[in-house]
């Protein structure tokens, strides 16, 4: 047992932490720059070199991977799936695709139209639309290459749980009245979904590599950025002063930052590591992540196109409730992730 947990500590350290790459970029930092990484400006560097190429190999790789699956869960199979089900299992299983069907929040508002138009349940189609953007396969591997395994299937778990609950509180108020009409203007004609050969499937996968990184290459510089300013420049008092365990709002100050802020996962990523290692709790980092990628102030201006504001606001109040309540739990057992 001791050697299997070695062997899987050193694959996580070298192929997920990259630790060999942290190394290489130490190196060059105080062999070419001349710069200790333990000092402000030479550990800024080391940290912006190592988590930018860090992340766009994980990125490239985990999309390629992804995609390949994802072209098995195309949209129009996404909802001939959905649609065979009903009720809570139906939010249940809206919520398990929207993870292999890895959408940001704006591009998911297409497919809310699609699925509505297809008459799709209204609480099927918004658990699918905050899992979308929220959880992902990508984000488990991505998470647990900067933090841990426990943090990241506990992120996994509790953004399926706000999911469901989301939707299902959706169709227990009968708010179908609250889209906009035009959504149901037209219905959708079936199409044949066409086989595809493994070379299509291989490119599929190349192009959205490329159209992905083209997405969210400046939101991973930016938050990259960021993160070594906080990591290197900002006093460890002033960032626990504000979202330190100790102050009852930082959950509520930490969503609320995040809420503006449009990025995927990707870019929190190098944020929310440089607070946990400025000593934010865990529970607060994530309800960070959470506003960013679930409630993007542009997500909910493209929603509030298609619904009526009594439906997005209840749908703010919802994801927001869940949010706070996922934060503080888990600044509360942060002892058994950490």
């Amino acid at each position: 047992m001791d050697l299997i947990s070695s062997i899987f500590g050193w694959l996580n350290d070298q192929l997920l932490k990259m630790a060999w790459l942290s190394d290489l970029v130490k190196m060059l930092v105080e062999m070419v720059f001349g710069l200790p990484v333990n000092e402000r400006i030479g550990g800024s560097i080391h940290f912006f070199i190592y988590d930018t190429i860090k992340i766009f190999i994980l990125l490239s790789v985990l999309i390629f991977v992804i995609s390949l699956v994802q072209r098995y869960f195309p949209p129009e199979r996404t909802r001939q799936i959905l649609g065979r089900f009903n009720g809570t299992g139906a939010n249940i299983l809206g919520a398990l695709l929207g993870t292999v069907t890895p959408f940001c929040s704006c591009s998911s508002i297409p497919l809310f139209i699609g699925f509505t138009r297809a008459g799709l349940p209204i609480g099927v189609t918004f658990s699918f639309l905050i899992s979308s953007p929220l959880v992902d396969l990508a984000s488990v591997l991505m998470l647990a290459s900067i933090f841990n395994w426990r943090i990241a299937l506990a992120y996994v778990v509790v953004g399926l749980i706000l999911a469901v609950i989301g939707g299902t509180l959706i169709s227990k108020l009968k708010m179908e009245s609250s889209v906009e009409t035009f959504v149901f203007a037209d219905k959708l004609v079936e199409v044949e979904t066409p086989a595809m050969t493994l070379r299509d499937r291989l490119l599929f996968a190349r192009d959205q590599v490329r159209e992905i990184i083209h997405r969210v290459w400046l939101y991973i510089l930016i938050g990259v950025g960021i993160g070594a300013a906080i990591h290197n420049w900002i006093p460890e008092k002033i960032i626990t002063a504000i979202l330190g365990q100790q102050n009852i709002f930082s959950v509520l100050i930490a969503t609320v930052v995040g809420v503006p802020m449009y990025a995927d996962i990707f870019g929190t990523l190098p944020i929310a590591e440089a607070l946990v290692g400025k000593g934010v709790g865990i529970g607060t980092v994530l309800a960070f992540m959470m506003a960013v990628t679930a409630l993007s102030l542009p997500s909910l201006i493209l929603l509030k196109k298609v619904v009526k504001t009594r439906l997005l606001l209840t749908f703010g109040a919802i994801v927001v409730i869940g949010i706070l309540i996922i934060g503080y739990t888990f600044n509360a057992i942060s002892f058994w992730l950490i």
